[in-house]
């Protein structure tokens, strides 16, 4: 017999399990507490995203509207700034007038 047959008769003849085997089974059982602790995470990362993910669909809809309002209230401003400059240019010309009426009027009675 070789030395190497003696060796594994030897192995498995022992009711006890070799340094190995026990470092196995504990890195094993290491692995899969550590994989049990990446799948609670993951699945805890997975319930939070859906919850953002129904949250800025309800702040889609908000902000849709705020920008509706936005775009409504921008459309009227722009119509009622235009007739205020008109307004306003209007108002220009009548005082330039009047005034040309007046400084005409103060030299004539001169």
């Amino acid at each position: 017999m070789s030395q190497l047959d003696r060796d594994r008769e030897r192995v498995e003849s022992s009711p006890e399990p070799s340094f190995f085997e026990r470092e196995r089974e504990r890195l094993t059982r290491e692995i899969k507490t550590d994989f049990e602790t990446v799948l609670t995470s993951t699945n805890m990362l997975n319930r939070k995203l859906e919850e953002v993910i129904g949250m800025t669909k309800e702040y889609s809809t908000i902000a849709d509207l705020w920008s509706s309002f936005y775009q409504l209230m921008r459309e009227t401003g722009t119509g009622e700034t235009d007739v205020d400059e008109e307004l306003v240019a209007e108002e220009q010309q009548a005082m330039v007038a009047s005034g040309s009426r007046l400084k005409s009027s103060t030299r004539g009675g001169q």
